[in-house]
């Protein structure tokens, strides 16, 4: 058995079953059409219910994995210097109601996402419904020369996420969706602010994310226009911020990307800025 399919476990089909019928008459579709996708997620199993809503199924396995990935991922903020700001939940349910509330308040500050429905437990399990967007392609996706094109549009809209105190905490070309030639994020994560120190954790955590986003550019569009693109919406002290969690990125086996030519190209743009300065 595959390592990936190991790690998210599988869902026994009498508890899938179980799911599909409730929702199903929760949503009066007398005749249901069930649609299994071959998404790259470890931490549920999705679904698209009557090529209307998208629905995720987060099993205990999930939850487990979960915890595991936030421990790591806060170790790795240890190493970039700062305290961990990765939160974990305590079940499935709660994992799919805290995607449900992030994702609502992404649409609340004007951003586009895909429409929230309800999250539900179910048999123990915790189900996300949402609205299925079936038109869009990924960032990762698109002709290089459509990638340009959109990058500064990304890195608007995530410096829009940020000045409005939000972080998505798991930023990736595939969580990046061009619907229409709009920016769509989805699947954002779980940010613990420190109590002693919220604005600090925060910062760090929108550091990370700007990190991740010229981590997830830099294979498709090289990293001098990554960082051209994402200077266009963020200070030189913003970007140099994020510089410093390039490393901590590096590590994560869903990002590969040239971390020295991304930190190469932000230094020259932190030297250009101070000539210009001077």
């Amino acid at each position: 058995m595959e390592l990936r399919k190991l790690v998210r476990g599988q869902v026994e089909w009498p508890r899938l079953e179980s799911i599909v019928r409730e929702l199903a008459q929760r949503y009066g579709c007398e005749e249901v059409h069930v649609r299994f996708l071959e998404a790259d997620n470890w931490l549920s199993t999705p679904m698209v219910l009557d090529d209307k809503y998208f629905v995720k199924v987060v099993t205990e396995q999930n939850s487990f994995v979960h915890a595991l990935f936030t421990t790591t991922r806060n170790l790795g903020a240890f190493s970039s210097g700062t305290e961990g700001f990765f939160g974990h939940f305590g079940d499935p349910y709660e994992m799919a109601q805290h995607e449900l509330e992030a994702t609502n308040r992404l649409r609340e500050i004007g951003l586009n996402a895909p429409e929230p429905v309800e999250a539900l437990e179910i048999d123990g399990l915790g189900v996300l419904v949402m609205e299925f967007i079936p038109e869009f392609v990924t960032l990762d996706q698109m002709s290089e020369a459509d990638e340009r094109e959109r990058a500064p549009d990304m890195f608007e809209a995530l410096h829009a996420m940020h000045d409005n105190g939000l972080a998505h905490g798991d930023l990736r070309a595939e969580n990046v969706l061009v619907v229409d030639g709009e920016i769509y994020f989805i699947d954002a994560t779980s940010i613990r602010a420190d109590e002693n120190s919220p604005d600090a954790s925060m910062a760090s955590a929108q550091s990370y994310d700007l990190a991740c986003a010229l981590a997830a550019l830099e294979p498709l569009i090289g990293a001098r226009e990554a960082v051209g693109a994402a200077a266009s919406a963020y200070t030189t002290d913003e970007l140099l911020a994020a510089r410093e969690f390039l490393d901590f990125v590096s590590i994560r086996p869903d990002h590969t990307f040239e971390a020295a030519e991304l930190k190469g190209e932000l230094e020259k743009r932190a030297e250009q800025a101070e000539r210009d300065d001077g």
